[in-house]
């Protein structure tokens, strides 16, 4: 890769506003589980009166579903978005130590989708 013409502080100032909005989404995901677990309580079933822990009814179960099913989506916004982050400052490290052949080599380490493990689903059982 010849022909770079980097700005590390420019990369450090584009990387800090990716950092900023990698906070604010992660508040929005917890808020987001928060809701909807609030929701899926929420929702009620058909059932009569019962003592105890309420049933789950249908639009709980959908929620519920709904979750497991698009966890791996989700963290996958997150790594994405992090190893972009560690990448471009590894990358600009190298140029700025001259080395562009490292740093083109971290370039293409940080385009690579990043490996998404679900809890639950053993190791190695994630997401790819």
């Amino acid at each position: 890769m010849t022909g770079w013409d980097i700005s590390p502080s420019g990369v450090e100032f584009v990387t800090s506003l990716v950092q900023d909005a990698m906070d604010d989404v992660a508040k929005d995901v917890k808020a987001y589980g928060t809701d909807v677990e609030s929701a899926a309580t929420s929702a009620g079933t058909i059932s009569g009166p019962y003592c105890g822990a309420a049933p789950t009814g249908a639009i709980g179960a959908a929620l519920a579903l709904f979750v497991e099913r698009t966890a791996g989506d989700v963290l996958f916004l997150g790594a994405r978005a992090a190893k972009s982050v560690n990448g471009a400052h590894e990358a600009t490290a190298h140029y700025v130590l001259g080395d562009e052949e490292m740093a083109a080599r971290a370039q293409r380490r940080a385009l690579a989708a990043p490996r998404i493990d679900l809890p639950g689903k053993g190791e190695g059982g994630g997401e790819k």
